[in-house]
């Protein structure tokens, strides 16, 4: 049992060109030759020198070998649920929390204790089932995964396995347009509920385990190999991490852990149909690092395929490294058959009638898909569609300003660009903001009405973020209204022009751009309170006329 569990784990070194082109000292990427062959340590020392290759023939040399091959790209992801309490005992579970300070006998594995399911585990499978197109198993049932790990107490792990809760949906998505653009649609195979292991944890002293994560309800969503690209990943695995979010059924947090991605990646020539050797990575935890790593573990098999060493592609699961910028071996892929599922003898059926499901239908929210397309049919460029609909409390908020009448492109307008600055500059949430949508609407209303300028309008703006309060409260407060009386502003232009004679004269001998400089003294001299329109009309009048 050791010898075999001591081979499971072993690094096997991958000694071919892709670790080493994918290394970079100073700018340079460098290719370094090795024997695939064992090497004694005297012969390691004679390495030939690594050859310097320029970046871009580099490049230029992979994208030509990919470009005869077509990736496959299938995904599995594990979502924690936001559940009060784990999903077959009362332990609550909170991130960060003192290693096993919330277990119970269930969690442990202990002898006699028996599991009781969760109500609202089910309740929120049946959610995100729907809301990914899903066909729902009225009549579903638990079994035992068993596998031996040291943070799985219990020996087996309680999933499902040959009746999913929910099976054959799909997901739309737009990808962004700095990466083409265009809708896609990928389907999933089966969603499926399950309970997390505990964790290990690493220090000097050795490893500890830690129990609090363990018998945390999860639903494991399962993709179809639709994926071409890590572009194509990536988008699909921050759509899932939108809808759970919608859902409310769990915050998505891949720093965290309550969203985790394992990536199955193979290659094949273009044109054919038969599928590669399937190689799974872990250790993604960040939209990017899929990216990142799909994009690597592409360009390494279509090197070894190209080189005649496809046999060194073996169905494995590799680790991503995000210093190197590679994937390497982590333990040689585990079969269905080592799992010996089984029915789970302590848990009855999942049975669910089709007034719950519907009362659930009807309890969903607008989903991120359902909410572009609406936005795209208001009139808002796919831009403005995927910035707005990409965070749910963006979108209430953006949705709210719209109801107190605020225009629909200057909504979207203030909110992506000096509200969105504003969040990012003071690390804020769009909850977290001092200004209310009905304030923001009455803003955006009081400058297009003319009451204030749009220069005034931001000054304003930043003290309503900060702040609060309410727009014609600060105008009043402040004197900020505009003047728009011609008169008045007529007045101020002839003090100006009195009081720079020289400037008059250069402007009427040709330079013509003196304008701005007539226009910014008015401003000054009225606060920043005249209009802008009829400044520059009456302005322009005035230089013009004969002396």
């Amino acid at each position: 049992m050791a010898s075999t569990l001591f081979r499971t784990i072993q690094i096997h070194p991958f000694l071919l060109y892709p670790t080493a082109l994918f290394s970079r000292r100073n700018g340079v990427l460098y290719c370094t030759m090795k024997s695939s062959q064992s090497q004694t340590a005297t012969q390691e020392k004679q390495q030939p020198p690594k050859v310097k290759v320029p970046q871009h023939a580099l490049k230029k040399t992979v994208d030509k070998i990919t470009r005869d091959y077509e990736a496959i790209i299938g995904i599995e992801t594990h979502v924690q649920l936001s559940t009060l309490t784990k999903a077959f005992c009362s332990c609550p579970y909170n991130y960060g929390s003192q290693p096993n300070t919330s277990i119970c006998p269930i969690c442990m594995g202990l002898p006699g204790a028996l599991p009781v399911l969760n109500s609202k585990v089910i309740e929120f499978a049946v959610k995100l089932g729907l809301a990914l197109n899903c066909k729902l198993s009225l009549n579903s049932k638990f079994d035992r995964k068993q596998y031996f790990y040291p943070d799985l107490p219990k020996g087996y792990q309680i999933s499902q396995f040959d009746i999913p809760i929910a099976t054959g949906g799909y997901v739309d998505l737009d990808l962004p347009l700095e990466f083409g653009g265009g809708h896609r649609k990928f389907g999933i195979t089966r969603v499926h509920m399950e309970e997390d292991a505990g964790k290990l944890l690493h220090s000097g002293n050795g490893a500890q385990v830690d129990l609090n994560r363990a018998g945390v309800p999860l639903l494991e969503i399962v993709s179809e190999p639709d994926m071409r690209t890590g572009i194509e990943a990536a988008e699909y695995a921050a759509e899932l991490q939108r809808v759970v979010r919608y859902l409310g059924i769990s915050n998505g947090n891949m720093q965290e852990g309550s969203l985790r991605c394992d990536v199955n990646v193979s290659i094949r020539p273009i044109g054919q149909s038969e599928f590669g050797t399937k190689v799974e990575i872990k250790n993604l935890n960040s939209f990017s690092s899929i990216n990142r790593a799909i994009d690597f573990e592409i360009s390494r098999q279509a090197l070894l395929l190209s080189e005649g060493q496809g046999d060194q592609i073996v169905q494995e699961t590799r680790l991503w490294e995000e210093g190197a910028q590679k994937t390497i071996t982590m333990r040689k892929k585990e079969g269905l058959s080592d799992y010996r599922y089984f029915p789970e003898p302590d848990l009855p059926e999942v049975i669910l009638t089709q007034e719950y499901v519907d009362s659930i239908l009807k309890s969903l929210p607008e989903l991120p898909e359902m909410k572009r397309r609406r936005y795209e049919n208001m009139g808002l460029s796919m831009q403005d569609v995927l910035f707005l609909a990409n965070d749910m409390n963006v979108a209430e908020y953006f949705d709210a300003t719209l109801s107190s009448g605020a225009d629909l492109k200057l909504a979207a307008n203030w909110i992506m660009g000096d509200i969105a600055a504003y969040m990012k500059n003071e690390k804020l949430s769009i909850n977290e903001i001092k200004l209310t949508p009905k304030e923001l609407a009455e803003l955006i209303a009081s400058i297009k009405g003319g009451t204030i300028s749009g220069k005034i309008g931001k000054e304003i703006l930043f003290e309503l973020l900060a702040k609060g309060g309410t727009v014609k409260g600060l105008i009043e407060e402040k004197d900020l209204v505009q003047i728009v009386d011609p008169v008045e502003i007529g007045k101020i232009i002839d003090k100006v022009i009195s009081e720079n004679p020289k400037q008059l004269e250069q402007y009427r001998g040709g330079k013509t751009k003196l304008q701005g400089f007539f226009a910014g003294q008015v401003m000054k001299l009225s606060k920043g309170k005249a209009n802008p329109g009829l400044l520059n009309k009456i302005l322009l009048e005035k230089l013009n006329a004969k002396s």
